[in-house]
């Protein structure tokens, strides 16, 4: 593999997602076998801005495959979207002999990315990283399988109360543009009902939902909500309605909140990390830029930046109709 790329640079940017810890140590030992060298970002653009940059070996990695976060930090960084900061960043690449940027976040990240190496023509590569699974151009993003789990164990104890206690539980979990987590996890958690921003359910089938649950003999029922679901200003203010219209139903509202970024990676997320990472590497090695490394149909694939930044992910129809048949 013959490139003129001696180092490389590695951020995390935006929202955590767990398997980026993974995803960095995978970038880092993959330039190691191929003997060129990695430089840690901390961060995120505002490091590059700021020059906070660290040297890394396979060493630097070791046991950080199963850690949630990353070790790189992130951070929000309104100067990057200035010509000054972008030059500032630029310069310090440059001093520190850096030669190309591997990018691990979402598509705010990404047009980041993408809009640096325009100006700059400097070679980037994108890995998706968000929990929300809303990147286009592959079909999981880091930390969305990792997220899955953990909003299913939530749910799995919400229910043993629910249960106990003959309860109605409004469950909002993170999604909101998308609707993936809440829609697998509500499949998977056995959800009566399951509200996502692509989908208008409307309130009076919610309603007639939840007394068609009653009427069939379930003493309690769980309802899984994407936070972007419009179907009520809040989560609160449905309770509310649900109360006013059916006050059969002792509701209660469980916010999932930032525990669902946290934690241990799953071992597929540990896997695609691991796989997006050598791809990365190795295509900014063969001259490629400005793509984004993704799974499409089981495999490795490339993205153009452009599309992953402009392109909208689909909720999967058959979903929604196994989600109504399950409900029965």
């Amino acid at each position: 593999m013959t490139s003129k790329i001696k180092k490389i640079g590695v951020l995390t940017s935006g929202g955590d997602a767990p398997g980026m810890n993974a995803a960095i140590r995978s970038v880092v030992r993959t330039c190691a076998y191929h003997k060129i060298e990695c430089v840690g970002i901390y961060r995120g653009y505002q490091g590059m801005i700021e020059g906070d940059f660290k040297e890394m070996g396979p060493r630097s990695v070791n046991n950080i495959i199963n850690k949630g976060g990353t070790i790189l930090k992130s951070a929000r960084s309104s100067e990057f979207r200035t010509d000054e900061g972008q030059q500032k960043a630029y310069d310090n690449l440059v001093a520190g002999g850096i030669d190309a940027l591997v990018v691990i976040g979402g598509d705010g990240s990404f047009s980041g990315a993408q809009f640096f190496s325009n100006s700059f023509n400097f070679p980037v590569m994108g890995i998706p990283g968000t929990i929300d699974n809303d990147i286009f151009g592959t079909s999981h993003t880091l930390g969305f399988d990792t997220a899955l789990n953990t909003v299913i164990d939530c749910i799995d104890k919400i229910r043993d109360t629910a249960s106990s206690h003959n309860r109605l539980f409004l469950v909002e979990v993170m999604g909101r543009d998308a609707g993936h987590i809440a829609l697998n996890a509500g499949i998977g958690a056995g959800a009566e009902e399951i509200l996502i921003p692509e989908e208008d359910l409307g309130l009076k089938r919610l309603l007639e939902s939840l007394e068609k649950s009653k009427a069939s003999g379930k003493s309690s029922s769980i309802v899984v909500i994407a936070e972007g679901d419009k179907i009520g200003k809040t989560v609160f203010e449905l309770k509310d309605y649900i109360e006013e219209n059916l006050p059969e139903y002792d509701t209660r509202v469980s916010v999932l909140g930032h525990m669902q970024r946290g934690g241990s990676p799953s071992c597929y997320d540990r896997v695609l990390a691991s796989r997006l990472g050598v791809k990365a590497v190795e295509s900014l090695l063969e001259g490629k830029s400005n793509f984004m490394v993704g799974m499409i149909n089981d495999k490795v694939a490339l993205t153009p930046l452009i599309q992953a930044i402009k392109g909208h992910t689909q909720i999967d129809r058959e979903l929604l109709r196994v989600s109504d048949i399950m409900s029965t």
